[in-house]
Protein backbone atom coordinates (compact mmCIF):
# COMPACT_ATOMS: atom_id res chain seq x y z
CA UNK A 1 0.00 0.00 0.00
CA UNK A 2 1.89 2.91 -0.81
CA UNK A 3 -0.58 5.92 0.09
CA UNK A 4 0.04 9.59 0.89
CA UNK A 5 0.56 10.80 4.68
CA UNK A 6 -2.46 10.92 7.04
CA UNK A 7 -4.37 8.03 5.45
CA UNK A 8 -4.16 6.59 7.83
CA UNK A 9 -1.91 3.20 7.20
CA UNK A 10 -0.99 2.02 10.49
CA UNK A 11 -4.17 2.25 11.39
CA UNK A 12 -5.52 0.16 9.07
CA UNK A 13 -2.51 -2.50 9.29
CA UNK A 14 -3.54 -2.58 13.56
CA UNK A 15 -7.07 -3.50 12.96
CA UNK A 16 -6.21 -5.95 10.02
CA UNK A 17 -3.93 -7.39 12.41
CA UNK A 18 -6.54 -8.09 15.42
CA UNK A 19 -8.69 -9.21 13.07
CA UNK A 20 -6.40 -11.88 11.73
CA UNK A 21 -5.44 -13.10 15.30
CA UNK A 22 -8.55 -13.33 16.23
CA UNK A 23 -9.22 -15.76 13.30
CA UNK A 24 -5.77 -17.38 13.37
CA UNK A 25 -3.95 -16.98 16.62
CA UNK A 26 -0.02 -17.05 16.08
CA UNK A 27 2.43 -13.99 16.42
CA UNK A 28 1.81 -11.11 15.01
CA UNK A 29 4.73 -8.16 14.11
CA UNK A 30 4.22 -4.63 13.42
CA UNK A 31 8.03 -3.72 11.81
CA UNK A 32 9.36 0.17 11.54
CA UNK A 33 12.48 0.93 10.48
CA UNK A 34 14.12 1.27 13.56
CA UNK A 35 12.61 0.06 16.78
CA UNK A 36 13.04 3.10 18.53
CA UNK A 37 10.41 4.18 15.67
CA UNK A 38 7.90 2.01 16.75
CA UNK A 39 7.36 3.70 20.13
CA UNK A 40 7.19 6.39 19.01
CA UNK A 41 4.48 5.95 15.92
CA UNK A 42 2.76 3.21 17.02
CA UNK A 43 3.26 2.18 20.80
CA UNK A 44 2.53 5.14 22.26
CA UNK A 45 0.75 6.88 19.63
CA UNK A 46 -2.20 8.97 20.26
CA UNK A 47 -5.51 9.04 17.92
CA UNK A 48 -5.79 13.34 17.56
CA UNK A 49 -9.50 12.93 16.74
CA UNK A 50 -10.18 10.47 19.54
CA UNK A 51 -7.49 10.76 22.44
CA UNK A 52 -7.42 7.46 22.92
CA UNK A 53 -3.94 5.19 21.96
CA UNK A 54 -4.27 3.65 18.95
CA UNK A 55 -3.36 0.27 20.11
CA UNK A 56 -6.00 0.49 22.59
CA UNK A 57 -8.49 0.92 19.45
CA UNK A 58 -7.61 -1.85 17.63
CA UNK A 59 -6.21 -4.38 20.49
CA UNK A 60 -9.65 -4.58 23.24
CA UNK A 61 -7.73 -4.24 26.65
CA UNK A 62 -10.14 -6.93 28.10
CA UNK A 63 -8.97 -9.42 25.51
CA UNK A 64 -5.28 -9.36 26.76
CA UNK A 65 -4.18 -11.60 29.32
CA UNK A 66 -0.69 -8.62 29.50
CA UNK A 67 1.03 -5.96 28.18
CA UNK A 68 4.47 -5.41 28.33
CA UNK A 69 5.66 -1.72 27.83
CA UNK A 70 9.10 -3.20 27.66
CA UNK A 71 8.87 -5.42 25.11
CA UNK A 72 6.13 -3.01 23.18
CA UNK A 73 4.34 -6.85 23.17
CA UNK A 74 0.63 -7.68 23.71
CA UNK A 75 -0.40 -11.36 24.74
CA UNK A 76 -3.79 -12.23 24.31
CA UNK A 77 -6.24 -15.16 26.11
CA UNK A 78 -6.36 -17.36 22.52
CA UNK A 79 -2.87 -17.33 22.44
CA UNK A 80 -1.63 -14.89 19.71
CA UNK A 81 0.98 -12.54 20.66
CA UNK A 82 1.52 -9.33 18.48
CA UNK A 83 4.70 -6.77 19.08
CA UNK A 84 6.16 -3.93 17.43
CA UNK A 85 9.91 -4.65 16.37
CA UNK A 86 12.17 -3.23 14.04
CA UNK A 87 13.56 -3.92 10.62
CA UNK A 88 17.17 -2.37 11.79
CA UNK A 89 17.74 -5.16 13.75
CA UNK A 90 15.31 -8.13 12.23
CA UNK A 91 18.58 -10.73 12.53
CA UNK A 92 17.24 -10.87 16.28
CA UNK A 93 14.40 -12.29 15.55
CA UNK A 94 15.96 -15.33 14.47
CA UNK A 95 13.99 -18.34 15.38
CA UNK A 96 10.60 -16.94 16.08
CA UNK A 97 7.84 -17.70 13.04
CA UNK A 98 5.31 -15.24 12.88
CA UNK A 99 2.06 -15.29 10.80
CA UNK A 100 1.54 -11.87 9.83
CA UNK A 101 4.40 -8.91 9.63
CA UNK A 102 3.96 -5.27 9.00
CA UNK A 103 6.44 -3.37 7.06
CA UNK A 104 5.61 0.39 7.85
CA UNK A 105 7.51 3.28 6.00
CA UNK A 106 8.78 0.02 4.04
CA UNK A 107 11.01 2.37 1.50
CA UNK A 108 12.62 3.55 4.56
CA UNK A 109 13.60 0.03 6.01
CA UNK A 110 16.52 -2.46 5.08
CA UNK A 111 14.85 -4.67 2.58
CA UNK A 112 16.99 -7.28 3.91
CA UNK A 113 14.44 -7.55 6.04
CA UNK A 114 11.99 -9.20 4.11
CA UNK A 115 14.57 -11.42 2.51
CA UNK A 116 14.20 -13.09 5.78
CA UNK A 117 11.02 -12.98 6.64
CA UNK A 118 9.32 -14.78 3.49
CA UNK A 119 10.17 -18.23 3.15
CA UNK A 120 8.93 -17.75 6.91
CA UNK A 121 5.81 -16.54 5.67
CA UNK A 122 5.54 -18.93 3.06
CA UNK A 123 5.88 -22.28 5.07
CA UNK A 124 3.52 -21.02 7.25
CA UNK A 125 0.90 -19.93 5.00
CA UNK A 126 1.23 -16.56 6.58
CA UNK A 127 0.96 -12.75 5.29
CA UNK A 128 2.98 -9.32 4.96
CA UNK A 129 1.51 -5.97 4.47
CA UNK A 130 3.84 -3.25 3.41
CA UNK A 131 2.85 0.62 4.36
CA UNK A 132 4.82 3.72 2.73
CA UNK A 133 4.99 6.81 0.97
CA UNK A 134 7.67 7.01 -1.81
CA UNK A 135 11.67 8.28 -1.26
CA UNK A 136 12.90 7.73 -4.90
CA UNK A 137 12.69 4.66 -7.31
CA UNK A 138 13.99 2.56 -4.60
CA UNK A 139 13.63 -1.29 -3.41
CA UNK A 140 9.64 -0.18 -2.48
CA UNK A 141 9.11 0.97 -6.14
CA UNK A 142 10.22 -2.20 -7.85
CA UNK A 143 8.64 -4.30 -5.23
CA UNK A 144 4.97 -2.69 -6.11
CA UNK A 145 5.49 -2.76 -9.86
CA UNK A 146 6.48 -6.27 -9.98
CA UNK A 147 3.63 -7.42 -7.58
CA UNK A 148 1.16 -4.92 -9.29
CA UNK A 149 1.10 -7.58 -12.16
CA UNK A 150 1.19 -10.54 -9.77
CA UNK A 151 -2.29 -11.41 -8.94
CA UNK A 152 -1.57 -13.08 -5.88
CA UNK A 153 -0.90 -9.73 -4.47
CA UNK A 154 -3.19 -6.88 -3.62
CA UNK A 155 -1.55 -3.15 -4.34
CA UNK A 156 -3.03 0.29 -4.05
CA UNK A 157 -1.53 3.52 -4.68
CA UNK A 158 -3.60 6.51 -3.23
CA UNK A 159 -2.08 9.97 -3.92
CA UNK A 160 -3.81 12.91 -1.43
CA UNK A 161 -6.06 13.56 -5.18
CA UNK A 162 -7.92 10.72 -4.92
CA UNK A 163 -9.04 10.61 -0.81
CA UNK A 164 -10.62 12.79 1.11
CA UNK A 165 -8.35 13.80 3.74
CA UNK A 166 -7.19 17.10 2.27
CA UNK A 167 -9.16 19.40 0.61
CA UNK A 168 -7.41 20.86 -2.79
CA UNK A 169 -6.80 24.10 -1.02
CA UNK A 170 -5.28 22.33 1.90
CA UNK A 171 -2.99 20.42 -0.53
CA UNK A 172 -2.17 24.02 -2.42
CA UNK A 173 -1.00 25.27 0.77
CA UNK A 174 0.99 22.11 1.78
CA UNK A 175 3.16 22.49 -1.58
CA UNK A 176 3.46 26.20 -0.85
CA UNK A 177 4.45 26.07 3.09
CA UNK A 178 7.13 22.72 1.63
CA UNK A 179 8.28 25.15 -0.96
CA UNK A 180 8.79 28.02 1.51
CA UNK A 181 10.49 25.58 4.54
CA UNK A 182 12.61 23.93 2.02
CA UNK A 183 14.30 27.15 0.69
CA UNK A 184 13.82 26.43 -2.89
CA UNK A 185 11.29 25.27 -5.76
CA UNK A 186 13.03 22.03 -6.65
CA UNK A 187 13.38 20.62 -2.88
CA UNK A 188 10.40 21.89 -1.72
CA UNK A 189 8.00 20.60 -4.85
CA UNK A 190 9.79 16.99 -4.27
CA UNK A 191 9.31 16.56 -1.10
CA UNK A 192 5.33 17.23 -1.98
CA UNK A 193 5.32 15.54 -4.46
CA UNK A 194 6.72 12.02 -2.61
CA UNK A 195 4.86 12.73 0.52
CA UNK A 196 1.61 14.03 -0.69
CA UNK A 197 1.04 12.64 -4.55
CA UNK A 198 2.65 9.31 -3.78
CA UNK A 199 4.96 9.80 -6.93
CA UNK A 200 7.73 6.94 -7.66
CA UNK A 201 9.95 9.04 -10.21
CA UNK A 202 9.84 12.35 -7.29
CA UNK A 203 13.72 12.89 -6.26
CA UNK A 204 13.93 11.48 -2.55
CA UNK A 205 13.61 14.29 -0.18
CA UNK A 206 16.71 16.37 0.51
CA UNK A 207 18.24 14.50 -2.66
CA UNK A 208 21.71 15.83 -4.44
CA UNK A 209 21.42 14.93 -7.64
CA UNK A 210 17.42 14.75 -7.86
CA UNK A 211 16.92 18.23 -9.93
CA UNK A 212 20.29 17.53 -12.10
CA UNK A 213 18.78 13.97 -12.85
CA UNK A 214 15.06 15.42 -13.71
CA UNK A 215 16.90 17.73 -16.34
CA UNK A 216 18.92 14.89 -18.22
CA UNK A 217 15.14 12.95 -18.15
CA UNK A 218 13.95 15.52 -20.10
CA UNK A 219 16.33 16.54 -22.40
CA UNK A 220 16.83 13.16 -24.01
CA UNK A 221 20.25 12.60 -22.08
CA UNK A 222 19.34 9.26 -20.22
CA UNK A 223 18.43 7.08 -23.23
CA UNK A 224 20.49 4.18 -25.23
CA UNK A 225 24.34 5.26 -24.69
CA UNK A 226 26.16 2.32 -26.43
CA UNK A 227 29.48 0.84 -26.00
CA UNK A 228 31.99 2.91 -28.87
CA UNK A 229 34.82 0.98 -29.25
CA UNK A 230 37.04 3.47 -30.93
CA UNK A 231 36.64 5.37 -27.30
CA UNK A 232 38.70 3.66 -23.87
CA UNK A 233 36.36 2.87 -20.78
CA UNK A 234 37.42 4.69 -17.54
CA UNK A 235 35.84 3.13 -14.22
CA UNK A 236 35.66 4.63 -11.13
CA UNK A 237 34.99 2.44 -8.00
CA UNK A 238 33.79 2.92 -4.16
CA UNK A 239 35.25 -0.29 -2.53
CA UNK A 240 33.63 -1.96 0.13
CA UNK A 241 35.03 -4.62 2.48
CA UNK A 242 31.97 -6.16 3.40
CA UNK A 243 29.81 -3.48 2.23
CA UNK A 244 28.93 -2.87 -1.60
CA UNK A 245 31.36 -2.56 -4.38
CA UNK A 246 29.64 -0.10 -6.69
CA UNK A 247 31.81 0.76 -10.28
CA UNK A 248 30.45 2.95 -13.07
CA UNK A 249 31.94 2.95 -16.72
CA UNK A 250 32.61 5.70 -18.77
CA UNK A 251 33.57 6.79 -21.85
CA UNK A 252 34.80 10.75 -22.77
CA UNK A 253 33.93 12.58 -26.17
CA UNK A 254 35.37 15.75 -26.01
CA UNK A 255 33.60 17.59 -22.81
CA UNK A 256 30.70 15.11 -23.30
CA UNK A 257 30.46 12.44 -20.52
CA UNK A 258 28.88 9.11 -22.01
CA UNK A 259 27.65 6.68 -18.79
CA UNK A 260 27.81 3.45 -20.69
CA UNK A 261 27.55 0.70 -17.58
CA UNK A 262 27.37 0.42 -14.07
CA UNK A 263 28.04 -2.65 -11.86
CA UNK A 264 27.78 -3.52 -7.94
CA UNK A 265 28.08 -6.04 -5.15
CA UNK A 266 28.51 -7.13 -2.06
CA UNK A 267 30.45 -9.60 0.16
CA UNK A 268 32.45 -10.06 -2.83
CA UNK A 269 36.14 -10.66 -2.64
CA UNK A 270 38.89 -8.33 -4.96
CA UNK A 271 39.25 -10.88 -7.57
CA UNK A 272 35.93 -12.06 -8.08
CA UNK A 273 35.14 -8.36 -9.03
CA UNK A 274 37.41 -8.00 -11.32
CA UNK A 275 36.57 -11.08 -13.27
CA UNK A 276 32.78 -10.05 -13.31
CA UNK A 277 33.34 -6.27 -13.45
CA UNK A 278 36.22 -5.73 -15.70
CA UNK A 279 37.53 -9.17 -17.40
CA UNK A 280 33.86 -10.13 -17.69
CA UNK A 281 33.22 -7.03 -20.14
CA UNK A 282 34.17 -6.53 -23.78
CA UNK A 283 35.48 -3.29 -23.10
CA UNK A 284 39.28 -1.42 -23.47
CA UNK A 285 39.95 0.02 -20.85
CA UNK A 286 41.89 3.31 -20.34
CA UNK A 287 42.65 4.49 -16.15
CA UNK A 288 40.70 3.06 -13.09
CA UNK A 289 39.72 5.87 -10.49
CA UNK A 290 39.96 4.43 -6.81
CA UNK A 291 39.18 6.28 -3.45
CA UNK A 292 42.20 7.30 -1.45
CA UNK A 293 42.05 5.10 0.97
CA UNK A 294 42.95 2.40 -1.55
CA UNK A 295 46.24 2.50 0.08
CA UNK A 296 45.64 1.51 3.26
CA UNK A 297 47.11 -2.09 4.47
CA UNK A 298 44.73 -4.78 5.59
CA UNK A 299 45.62 -7.00 8.48
CA UNK A 300 43.44 -9.48 7.07
CA UNK A 301 45.18 -9.66 3.37
CA UNK A 302 48.63 -10.58 4.74
CA UNK A 303 49.36 -6.65 5.24
CA UNK A 304 48.88 -5.69 1.50
CA UNK A 305 46.56 -3.01 0.33
CA UNK A 306 43.64 -2.93 -1.60
CA UNK A 307 45.81 -1.12 -4.42
CA UNK A 308 48.26 -3.78 -4.36
CA UNK A 309 45.61 -6.51 -4.55
CA UNK A 310 44.09 -5.36 -7.36
CA UNK A 311 47.42 -4.52 -9.43
CA UNK A 312 48.63 -7.78 -9.22
CA UNK A 313 45.04 -8.31 -10.67
CA UNK A 314 46.05 -6.62 -13.31
CA UNK A 315 43.80 -3.66 -13.04
CA UNK A 316 46.18 -0.93 -14.42
CA UNK A 317 46.88 2.04 -14.74
CA UNK A 318 44.93 2.97 -11.65
CA UNK A 319 44.60 6.94 -10.56
CA UNK A 320 44.28 7.25 -6.81
CA UNK A 321 41.84 10.08 -5.73
CA UNK A 322 42.64 12.85 -3.84
CA UNK A 323 41.67 12.74 0.07
CA UNK A 324 38.39 14.97 -0.44
CA UNK A 325 35.25 15.53 1.60
CA UNK A 326 31.67 14.03 0.61
CA UNK A 327 31.04 17.91 -0.55
CA UNK A 328 33.43 17.98 -3.40
CA UNK A 329 31.85 15.05 -4.44
CA UNK A 330 28.87 16.22 -4.89
CA UNK A 331 30.29 19.60 -6.23
CA UNK A 332 31.88 17.61 -8.77
CA UNK A 333 29.19 15.46 -9.86
CA UNK A 334 26.17 18.13 -9.91
CA UNK A 335 28.97 20.04 -12.16
CA UNK A 336 29.89 17.09 -14.40
CA UNK A 337 25.72 15.92 -14.65
CA UNK A 338 24.78 18.36 -16.87
CA UNK A 339 27.20 17.20 -19.89
CA UNK A 340 26.43 13.88 -19.05
CA UNK A 341 24.52 10.96 -21.04
CA UNK A 342 23.10 7.73 -19.39
CA UNK A 343 22.60 4.06 -20.85
CA UNK A 344 19.27 3.92 -19.30
CA UNK A 345 19.34 0.08 -19.30
CA UNK A 346 23.02 -0.56 -18.34
CA UNK A 347 22.63 2.05 -15.89
CA UNK A 348 19.53 1.58 -13.86
CA UNK A 349 20.63 0.56 -10.75
CA UNK A 350 23.12 3.08 -10.75
CA UNK A 351 20.83 5.83 -11.35
CA UNK A 352 18.71 4.63 -8.82
CA UNK A 353 21.33 4.91 -6.28
CA UNK A 354 22.10 8.88 -7.43
CA UNK A 355 18.31 9.74 -7.49
CA UNK A 356 18.50 7.84 -3.75
CA UNK A 357 22.08 9.77 -2.74
CA UNK A 358 20.48 12.19 -0.02
CA UNK A 359 21.08 14.19 3.02
CA UNK A 360 20.91 12.91 6.25
CA UNK A 361 17.44 13.68 8.22
CA UNK A 362 18.53 15.01 11.80
CA UNK A 363 15.44 14.78 13.85
CA UNK A 364 17.00 16.33 16.91
CA UNK A 365 17.30 19.65 14.77
CA UNK A 366 14.48 19.06 12.20
CA UNK A 367 17.12 19.71 9.64
CA UNK A 368 19.40 17.89 6.61
CA UNK A 369 22.71 17.28 7.57
CA UNK A 370 25.28 15.62 5.64
CA UNK A 371 25.10 13.06 2.96
CA UNK A 372 23.35 10.04 4.68
CA UNK A 373 24.97 6.66 4.45
CA UNK A 374 22.50 3.76 3.12
CA UNK A 375 22.89 1.36 0.51
CA UNK A 376 23.00 4.45 -2.30
CA UNK A 377 25.45 6.11 -0.76
CA UNK A 378 28.33 3.79 -2.86
CA UNK A 379 27.34 3.93 -6.00
CA UNK A 380 26.92 7.78 -5.41
CA UNK A 381 30.83 8.53 -4.25
CA UNK A 382 32.14 6.23 -6.71
CA UNK A 383 30.62 8.46 -9.28
CA UNK A 384 31.24 11.58 -7.27
CA UNK A 385 35.10 10.08 -7.38
CA UNK A 386 35.25 9.98 -11.08
CA UNK A 387 33.64 13.78 -11.31
CA UNK A 388 36.24 15.11 -9.06
CA UNK A 389 39.23 13.62 -10.14
CA UNK A 390 39.00 12.77 -14.19
CA UNK A 391 41.07 15.15 -16.15
CA UNK A 392 38.65 17.92 -17.38
CA UNK A 393 39.46 17.52 -21.05
CA UNK A 394 41.18 14.38 -22.74
CA UNK A 395 41.97 14.22 -25.85
CA UNK A 396 39.66 11.82 -28.09
CA UNK A 397 41.62 9.48 -30.66
CA UNK A 398 40.74 5.94 -32.05
CA UNK A 399 42.43 2.85 -30.22
CA UNK A 400 43.06 -0.28 -31.25
CA UNK A 401 40.86 -3.38 -30.17
CA UNK A 402 43.33 -5.62 -28.34
CA UNK A 403 43.00 -8.79 -27.77
CA UNK A 404 42.23 -10.16 -23.60
CA UNK A 405 45.32 -9.08 -21.58
CA UNK A 406 46.68 -10.03 -18.63
CA UNK A 407 43.35 -10.69 -16.29
CA UNK A 408 42.57 -13.74 -18.90
CA UNK A 409 43.77 -16.25 -16.25
CA UNK A 410 40.64 -16.03 -13.55
CA UNK A 411 38.60 -16.96 -16.53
Amino acid sequence: MAAHRRWGKDEVALHWAAMCMASKPGLYWHMLPELAQGRKAIWDAVNPHTGRKRIDEAFARHLRTSTRDADMKLTFANGSVWQVVGSDSYDRLVGASPLGVVFSEWALAKPDAWTYMRPILAENGGWALFLWTPRGRNHAVRAFESRSRDGDWFTLKAPATETSVFTPDQLAQEKADLIAECGSQAEGRARFNSEYMVAFDSPAPGAYYGEALEAAQAEGRITSVPYDPTLKVDTAWDLGIDDYTAIWFFQTAGREVRVIDYFETSGEGLQAIVRQAIAGKPYVYGRHYLPHDVRVRELGAEGRSRLETLSGLGLAPIEVGTAAGPEERIAAARAMIPMAWFDEAACAAGLERLRAYRKRWNTGTYSFSGPLHDQASHGADAFGEYALNRRLVRAVRPVRVMERGPLDWMG
